[in-house]
């Protein structure tokens, strides 16, 4: 379990997170709490958020299945829960690398109920 974690609500479903300690999570975690709508691309749900990191080093090109990333073309928090229109079988792709912030506990997929355009808060919990 991280010292770090976000509770993330959207559509009536609410996962929290653990953040791990790089400079993306520290800049997410400064930004709290936040909002946003959600967009959804395969199974993953994306918005606009007010932190502007660059790429980083050790960013992403596929997730794991829970993964919270920040998308720097565009300034997006990533909620990935499966495959995306991008994945080859058996991986979890992003548009583009991502700087990976943590992991939701438990069962991500929940977040497959939430519906384009519904309001994702995200605060510390």
């Amino acid at each position: 379990m991280s010292d770090r974690s976000v509770q993330i609500s959207a559509g009536g479903v609410t996962v929290v997170a653990g953040l791990n300690h790089s400079e993306t999570a520290d800049a997410l975690w400064d930004a709290l709490p936040i909002s946003g709508r959600a967009q959804i691309w395969g199974d993953e749900i994306y918005f606009s958020i007010p932190v502007d990191v660059d790429e980083a080093e050790d960013s992403e090109e596929t997730v794991e299945m829970g993964a919270v990333a920040y998308w720097p073309p565009g300034n997006a928090l990533c909620l990935f829960w499966g495959p995306t229109p991008m994945s080859a079988p058996g991986e979890i792709r992003p548009a583009s690398a991502v700087n990976v912030m943590g992991l939701i506990d438990g069962d991500p997929t929940v977040l497959g109920s939430v519906a384009d355009g519904a309001e994702v808060v995200v605060k510390r919990a």
